[in-house]
């Protein structure tokens, strides 16, 4: 009886330890062999094509040293290459329109992860735990009427 349910266990677990491997989206790839996505942050908008490559990041038409002259930005478009483990592995084309270079940043990284998802399934789970698949709903707040700015009120005088 034991030998039964040893090996009606087997065959019960060949099943459930294949799912995990196979990934449960199909990969979306252009004829070039690129990879699209749309990355957002704030008001800033990025269009994002990966593909297998030497690492190299193309931003507006420009190197990414030279238009994200911040190393604090640059390590944010790296971000999800290094979570990866994929440092260098892939080129990088994005334009970015919109919002001021923090946001562009953002959403670089956002269409970067969200392509690389696209491009290999299998590493959705770990770029997902991240955050990075989620879009940063934080904006800047609208002003109202009668305040100085969104929350701060002109000084109060009482005579």
């Amino acid at each position: 009886m034991s030998e039964e349910f040893s090996a009606l266990a087997e065959i019960g677990a060949a099943p459930a330890a294949a799912a995990p491997t196979t990934p449960l989206r199909e990969r979306e790839v252009d004829a070039q062999g690129r990879s699209y996505a749309t990355g957002r942050r704030k008001d800033a908008v990025a269009r994002v094509w990966i593909k297998p490559g030497t690492g190299k990041i193309t931003v507006n038409g420009r190197d990414q040293e030279v238009y994200f002259a911040r190393p604090t930005l640059r390590l944010v478009i790296n971000q999800p290459f290094g979570i990866a483990d994929r440092s260098g592995q892939y080129d990088v084309v994005a334009t970015v329109k919109g919002g001021g270079l923090s946001g562009q940043a953002g959403a670089v990284k956002h269409g970067i992860s969200q392509a690389l998802t696209k491009f290999e399934p299998a590493l959705r789970s770990v770029v997902k735990a991240a955050g990075f698949l989620t879009r940063d709903p934080r904006a800047v707040e609208r002003k109202k009427y009668g305040k100085a700015k969104a929350r701060k009120s002109f000084q109060f005088s009482k005579r």
